[in-house]
């Protein structure tokens, strides 16, 4: 499989580590999400999280019938907008040497770059992403493009794993699929099983931004984030998704789907997000090593709130409203189901029955 996912790795205080692999469309937090650090509560009891790869993972089964994954790449290609010492210190932190950027601020004081987000102090004498005179303090344009880019050396990064370039790759116990959406998708859910996680992948759906080519806040349907990416029909990538976990049996991975973007009517996020999503991957461990419930829904396993943990945020968010981004709402689920057919009908009589039948359980579940 060549799939367009990160890689980490989730070191507890015993030196256990866990490997994730997860998919995430553009401006969704994924190279945010590969190099996360953990809450500081986490970090003093030992935690850690090992960067693998940001973007892509070739996987293979092991010969002890597992999968695993490594990253072919030897650096990092992120959006510099909006990258800073809050969202990734550890991304910014690899930007610092033998780096290359486009349609950035170029600062002519110092000859550094700047962007929107990294700072609050644009530089006044510096040459923007059009290659025009542009001073921070005083123009009405913004400096840089809105997809502005880096690309840097995957050793230059503090958290790098020391498997990054293992040959044989590392075993992953866990794939993530997610988005941006406003509502209907919870924070997070484990899927039933195999089958049901490839139909998760496949109605993965983001609200578009800037990053995408496109309209901004138009729904745009990604399957595993690969629809611009896939070499081959799509139909046939679902089958094989399929048809790997025949042969990976009941050591295939469990497959999750997250939403870190739920959003209140003010348009407020209610997840704080970027090392607080650390709290989800702790639970999604978990899961994998059946040390916690779920709640059974129609669209998968949910967490109970109480199995999430909010120690030192809960003056961000309250256990009530945690609760309330990880319910499912029928009616929002029955709106959901009639985008998916009309998405599906783009594959035509490739797309596989198991698909079909996915979308027809889930409707009749939610009405």
């Amino acid at each position: 499989m060549a799939e367009h996912m990160l890689i980490l790795g989730i070191e507890k205080p015993n030196g256990e580590v866990t490997y994730i692999s997860a998919a995430f469309p553009s401006a969704c937090g994924k190279t945010n999400l590969a190099m996360l650090i953990p809450p500081e509560g986490y970090t003093k009891k030992g935690y850690k999280v090992w960067t693998v790869g940001d973007d892509i993972a070739w996987m293979r089964i092991g010969q002890d019938g597992r999968l695993y994954a490594i990253n072919p790449e030897a650096g990092f290609f992120g959006v510099a907008p909006g990258t800073n010492d809050k969202s990734n210190p550890n991304a910014l932190e690899s930007t610092k040497k033998n780096t290359i950027f486009t349609n950035v601020v170029e600062n002519l004081d110092d000859e550094t770059v700047w962007w929107e987000g990294v700072d609050k102090n644009p530089p006044t004498n510096a040459i923007d992403w059009k290659g025009n005179p542009w001073n921070g303090q005083t123009s009405a344009e913004k400096g840089a493009h809105p997809n502005s880019r880096f690309t840097a050396p995957a050793k230059n990064c503090p958290c790098i794993s020391s498997e990054w370039e293992a040959l044989g790759g590392v075993p992953i116990s866990a794939i993530i699929f997610g988005g941006r959406r406003a509502q209907t998708t919870p924070l997070v859910y484990q899927s039933k099983d195999w089958k049901n996680g490839v139909f998760v992948g496949s109605i993965m759906a983001s609200e578009t931004t800037a990053a995408a080519a496109g309209a901004v806040g138009v729904v745009r349907r990604d399957p595993m984030a690969m629809l611009p990416f896939c070499g081959y029909h799509m139909g046939d990538y679902f089958k094989h998704w399929f048809e790997m976990g025949e042969k990976l049996g009941d050591k295939a991975p469990k497959i999750f789907n997250t939403n870190w973007f739920r959003l209140d009517d003010e348009g407020h996020f209610l997840w704080p997000g970027f090392g607080d999503n650390f709290r989800v991957l702790e639970w999604i461990v978990n899961r994998v090593e059946g040390k916690v419930g779920a709640q059974e829904t129609p669209i998968g396993y949910l967490p109970d709130a109480e199995d999430i943990n909010l120690e030192g945020i809960e003056d961000e968010i309250s256990l009530d409203t945690l609760k309330s981004i990880l319910e499912v709402n029928p009616a929002q689920w029955a709106k959901e189901a009639e985008g998916i057919e009309e998405f599906y009908k783009q594959f035509g009589n490739k797309l596989p029955e198991e698909l079909k039948n996915q979308l027809a359980a889930l409707r009749a579940q939610v009405g």
